[in-house]
């Protein structure tokens, strides 16, 4: 049996094994469901595949389904704070990350209390439109758009649980979307406050998502009231997004929470 070096870190709950791209010659979605596996592996939302680089390094990221995701807000955060703390960088330090969505530039604003504080830019949103899809026997109106991965949105009333699973799982892989999409749920409470409930796309609910954080702020901003700087609160707690002419840019923490070696099944 093999193993590997991994990392585990997370940020709000939503979490990640962070594994070196060389350590892992085999098939990594095999890999993502072994090690994801929450009762069999070490359990997580999602695996990243990485190589370290000064100030950076690059990120592959594989869903604990084994599905390709383009990037993570929250996993890019995770990253981001295994390199700032094997560098010891220090406060006002930036480090870049290439991800399959293009490079992300994160300044540490903080490094306390086992926190990795961030302010990630994020990029622009694009293709940011409002359409009807007929799902689960109803139309709804969703807000979709591109946060370097797919992104769905409903505005309105946060939903029961009942119903949050029911749309969640069915937007998330609705023929409008053909690679799928992230789904969120988004409250308005107050122009600069939005509550949210996420359905991941490759995971499900997840405790928070740093693109779908960011993307419900573009979306609620866009066709909610709400403004371009917000706190978005998700069952796993808040991070801060500012949409501003230069881009989305995304405020939170990271923790790591585990370094130790990983057996593989045979196959992954």
């Amino acid at each position: 049996m093999r193993s590997c070096p991994v990392v585990k870190a997370h940020a709000y709950g939503n979490d990640f094994l962070l594994v070196p791209a060389r350590a892992l010659p085999g098939d990594p979605a095999d890999a993502a469901r072994w090690l994801c596996d929450r009762h069999r592996g070490v359990g997580a939302d999602g695996l990243i595949l990485y190589e370290a680089r000064p100030r950076g390094a690059t990120m592959r990221l594989v869903n604990a389904d084994g599905s390709h995701a383009e990037i993570s807000g929250n996993g890019l955060r995770c990253l981001a704070a295994l390199c700032a703390r094997d560098e010891d960088l220090p406060v006002g330090a930036s480090l870049t990350v290439e991800t399959d969505a293009g490079p992300k530039v994160l300044e540490l604003l903080d490094r306390s209390g086992g926190q990795w504080s961030f302010r990630a830019g994020m990029g622009q949103p694009t293709d940011v439109r409002q359409v009807e899809l007929p799902v689960a026997g109803e139309v709804v109106q969703v807000v979709t758009l591109w946060m370097g991965n797919p992104q769905c949105i409903v505005l309105g009333p946060l939903p029961d649980r009942e119903r949050f699973a029911t749309l969640g799982r069915a937007l998330a892989t609705h023929v409008h979307f053909p690679a799928g999409s992230n789904v969120e749920f988004v409250h308005v409470e107050a122009p600069g406050r939005l509550r949210i409930l996420i359905w991941e796309r490759g995971v499900g609910p997840t405790s928070a998502s740093g693109t779908g954080a960011s993307a419900s702020a573009v979306a609620a901003a866009a066709h909610g009231g709400a403004s371009r700087r917000c706190e978005v609160v998700s069952p796993g707690g808040a991070q801060r997004v500012d949409w501003t002419d230069d881009g989305v840019f995304l405020t939170g923490s990271a923790e790591i929470v585990l370094d130790g070696h990983a057996h593989l099944a045979a196959g992954a």
